[in-house]
């Protein structure tokens, strides 16, 4: 296995320049958004902080709280499950109909009287997150049910942000470029200024934690989970730009809680965790040398949340468990190695990965006896909470062992200042969430990711050449964005999607309208994945059209078809990262990202086809 030439470690002494520099940069072009912040730094926020006064409060909140709670109200609090429905008093009948399936009950205002949980998270496919106004009216109504019901404890309110590829919240929020794209800026002031102002907008819509950063180090180019979603495959990059976000979620302009995911490091698989159980083959000495850096950085750094990994790591657990019930792995490594004193969150509880050798009673209760906080997603609400109080009542689990956990989700309510104030100003979404500064600014960041790999002087295009083009390849929309791109600069271009597994018809139709044009331009994502792109592949460059290939997904592509004339990477297909790709194309704009990771030889992981830190420009 290759893990690559790992780069110099960058001193994370960038954060103490942001205050003069980034900081003030950025709260110039957030003009109404971020008024309050006139000053560098983070905002004055009553009930946020870590001060003498506000520890002593929330210390105060927290044991005066948990004193007023029965068993069930604090089991409750070590729940974060999703519900269906846009508002929390839903009678959408498809969504009362999938609540009763999951939770026994209509609606989120339900959820709340019955199981007191400790927190939300929000998707698309239940229904959450339509848009920005919506969002913030469903958060502020399960805020309501929360505080007026029970312990009358606010909600961590919560979704998957990483932008790119894991976005929940989309257009018309700023969609930012996603971590390995912001790797490729190799600049951690890059990935302080998306999570500054992505944390901005979330905690406008009332979604007060996000999962986010993701801290895996991306060492196997096969990784069908991680890929793209990982900074880097060098451990001291992916350091930094962790460090980097999680400053600038909870130091930023939002203050919301951050989650460094996935612990003990999923980076070394070819397995993906929501259908089976990865196993990692790192020794102890390759887990402190590639995973934990990043995981470090973020401790360091105050992270508020770290997330668990479904995965085996035999090397720090020889049990068979997966780490997520794993007591050596999240006791004994992260808490008292690591010394990580914030939230331990599991990932979802209905992933295979969990769920393979164990059943959904015991799921909940063996994580928290390993040491987990809280309990995300479990697969039957009723069957995971009753399973917990059973195991209380034979002695399983201790109500003392409930509290430590129950302390934890208070004490990061507090901190946050959800407690404080857990409700958003639903009038001034619009004035925050979307705003042109804020595109601008997303707008700027793409156009430093992407990666010119591969040129033989083929680009960059000429405009005023109105070349016949073919655009073709994995990806509708993708394809369709760059030919009708390419039109507008007067290209005659053509776009025909073939997907990842081209029938002969297909690639017989994309030959033949290659013959026709003077330039290929071809988009693939995955082929390490999805090798039914390679015919289609091999046949175009068997042609004598040129082709330029752009690697829409993780830049491991090109491996598959080194000999092709230009290769560009992209990291991704949302946000920006197809405008930039033909600015990059015509050299409106320079090509100026690097990888972040090692792209070894096909079949030859130990061979460096290019290494990391590898961009030409023109």
């Amino acid at each position: 296995m290759s893990f690559g030439n790992p780069l110099s470690s960058k001193s994370r002494r960038w954060r103490f320049a942001l205050a003069a520099t980034m900081t003030g940069a950025l709260l110039a072009t957030t003009t109404v958004a971020a008024s309050a912040s006139a000053q560098p730094g983070p905002p004055e926020n009553p009930g946020k902080g870590s001060g003498i006064v506000d520890e002593i409060k929330r210390k105060i909140y927290v044991k005066k709280t948990l004193r007023s709670m029965t068993l069930e109200e604090k089991v409750g609090q070590l729940f974060m499950p999703y519900v269906y429905g846009q508002t929390s008093d839903t009678t959408n009948p498809a969504d009362v109909a999938a609540n009763q399936a999951l939770h026994g009950v209509d609606n989120g205002d339900e959820l709340m009287e019955v199981y007191n949980p400790g927190g939300i998270i929000y998707f698309a496919w239940s229904n959450n997150v339509d848009n920005p106004n919506q969002i913030a009216g469903l958060s502020n109504g399960l805020q309501m049910a929360a505080t007026n019901t029970g312990p009358e404890v606010p909600l961590l309110i919560s979704t998957d942000q990483e932008h790119g590829r894991v976005a929940r919240v989309t257009d018309p929020a700023t969609q930012f470029p996603g971590a390995m794209a912001l790797g490729a800026t190799h600049d951690p002031q890059a990935a302080y200024s998306a999570a500054d102002i992505a944390g901005l907008e979330l905690g406008a819509v009332g979604i007060n934690q996000n999962f986010a950063p993701v801290a895996d180090v991306n060492v196997n180019p096969n990784n069908p989970v991680i890929g793209i979603r990982s900074f880097s495959s060098d451990p001291h990059l992916t350091a930094d730009m962790v460090s980097a976000q999680v400053t600038g979620y909870q130091e930023g302009s939002g203050g919301i809680a951050a989650a460094a995911k996935h612990f003990p490091g999923h980076g070394n698989t070819d397995v993906d965790s929501h259908y089976a159980l990865p196993v990692i083959p790192h020794t102890y000495e390759e887990w402190q040398q590639y995973d934990a850096p990043p995981f470090e950085a973020a401790i360091a750094d105050g992270i508020d949340v770290i997330m668990t990994a479904h995965i085996q790591f035999p090397a720090l657990d020889d049990s068979g468990r997966p780490a997520t019930l794993s007591q050596p792995i999240m006791t004994d490594l992260l808490r008292d190695q690591l010394g990580f004193e914030g939230l331990i969150m599991s990932d979802s509880l209905a992933m295979e990965g969990v769920r393979e050798d164990f059943t959904d009673e015991e799921v909940p209760v063996y994580a928290l006896q390993a040491g987990v906080d809280m309990l995300l997603m479990p697969p039957d609400t009723e069957l995971a909470f009753n399973a917990v109080l059973d195991a209380i009542a034979e002695g399983e689990l201790t109500e003392s062992r409930i509290d430590e956990s129950v302390k934890r989700v208070l004490s990061l309510k507090h901190k946050r200042g959800i407690v404080a104030d857990p409700f958003v100003d639903e009038d001034a979404v619009d004035d925050i969430v979307g705003i042109p500064s804020h595109r601008e600014l997303a707008a700027d960041l793409s156009a430093q990711t992407t990666t010119l790999v591969q040129n033989d002087g083929t680009l960059p295009l000429d405009a005023a050449a109105g070349l016949t083009t073919l655009v073709t390849g994995n990806g509708a929309s993708a394809v369709e964005s760059i030919a009708q791109q390419l039109g507008d600069r007067g290209y005659d271009a053509t776009s025909l999607h073939t997907g990842t597994a081209p029938g002969q018809e297909d690639i017989d139709a994309a030959v033949a309208a290659a013959a026709e044009s003077d330039l290929v331009v071809l988009t693939t994502t995955g082929v390490n994945e999805n090798s039914g792109q390679l015919p289609l592949i091999e046949a175009l460059l068997a042609s004598d059209t040129p082709v330029v290939a752009i690697g829409t997904g993780t830049p491991y592509d090109i491996a598959h078809y080194p000999q092709v004339e230009a290769y560009v990477a992209t990291y991704g297909t949302t946000g920006d990262s197809l405008t930039s790709l033909v600015q990059v194309l015509f050299n409106e704009s320079p090509p100026i990202g690097a990888l972040p990771v090692t792209i070894p030889v096909a079949d030859d992981e130990d061979t460096a086809l290019f290494e990391i830190g590898h961009g030409l420009g023109y």
